[in-house]
């Protein structure tokens, strides 16, 4: 993946190939990154299994693998100057979507046999154990979000034989107009917002374990395991609301930037209590209270 960032990066440079609305280069780019945040933090998860690390490691083997075939056919099809993915304007093109929809799914179950593992393993460190079992569950919730986009729209279900069935955007054309840099949709919905924020808190939960346990020596407060604990159990919940409302509002075929007041009541609702859930959370921790000795007999 690290290689084919820098090959991607080139084609963007000398490639002026324009497809789906988007420089041509700008899907492997995307996705290469993408998998490589993604690969370099399951495996360092898997180093921190007691047990099931030879299961874990076939289950890591198939991820890169399928992984990697993923890439090889987007990679392909950019070459040919076709569209890789819902495409089935010709028997090879279809075959192609078809083989990149099967090893997705092998896939996200090597993912899930990782999350079970890491949900059953007793890590040492209590914070990080929570921080990596939550992020690995709501990381398959996100992959999973990607099945929703092979649903043909509306208008390709009138056509015959449709060239493309499945999209990304929901309720406007994909290659339309859309946001810098992510390319997702700017006038209506798009499945890639949570299914981006979901994979990626893969990452994000546990970095946020690290940079609590960077400022415990500052902050005092910090320095309880317990407070720690509640953070970082209020940020994997106000994370899946996100995640939740994120999905949501792309089903409604809403524009990210052009929320309208049920969505913006529900995220000034999830900003409440996620800031309640917070104040709560670094509330100063009582100590156990000390045995008492018993009143002697009279």
């Amino acid at each position: 993946m690290g290689v084919l960032t820098l090959v991607s990066a080139v084609g963007l440079a000398v490639d002026d190939r324009v497809l789906v609305g988007v420089p041509i280069w700008t899907k492997p780019l995307k996705f290469s990154v993408s998998l490589l945040a993604y690969a370099l933090s399951l495996a360092w998860m898997l180093a921190l299994l007691p047990r099931g690390r030879r299961i874990g490691w076939w289950a890591g083997t198939v991820v890169a693998a399928t992984g990697a075939g993923e890439m090889v056919l987007i990679t392909l099809q950019v070459i040919r100057g076709r569209q890789s993915h819902f495409n089935q304007a010709t028997p090879f093109d279809n075959a192609v979507f078809q083989i990149m929809g099967g090893t997705i799914v092998v896939l996200w179950l090597g993912a899930l046999t990782i999350a079970i593992l890491l949900l059953r393993a007793r890590i040492l460190d209590r914070v990080m154990g929570w921080a990596v079992r939550l992020s690995s569950l709501i990381a398959l919730a996100g992959a999973a979000v990607g099945f929703l986009m092979v649903r043909p729209t509306p208008e390709q279900l009138a056509q015959d034989n449709a060239p493309v069935v499945g999209a990304h955007a929901v309720g406007v054309p994909d290659g339309g107009p859309s946001l810098p840099l992510t390319g997702w949709a700017e006038t209506g919905g798009d499945l890639r917002i949570p299914h981006f924020f979901g994979m990626h808190a893969l990452q994000l939960l546990p970095l946020l374990v690290l940079v609590l346990a960077a400022l415990a020596p500052r902050f005092a407060r910090l320095a309880d395991e317990r407070v720690r604990l509640r953070l970082t159990l209020t940020a994997s919940a106000v994370y899946t609301a996100t995640f939740a409302l994120l999905t949501w509002q792309a089903l409604r075929g809403q524009a990210l930037l052009a929320p309208d007041g049920m969505t913006l009541t529900a995220a000034a609702a999830i900003a409440l209590l996620g800031g309640t859930a917070t104040a709560l959370s670094l509330r100063e921790t009582s100590p156990a209270p000390a045995p008492t000795s018993p009143l002697p007999s009279p």
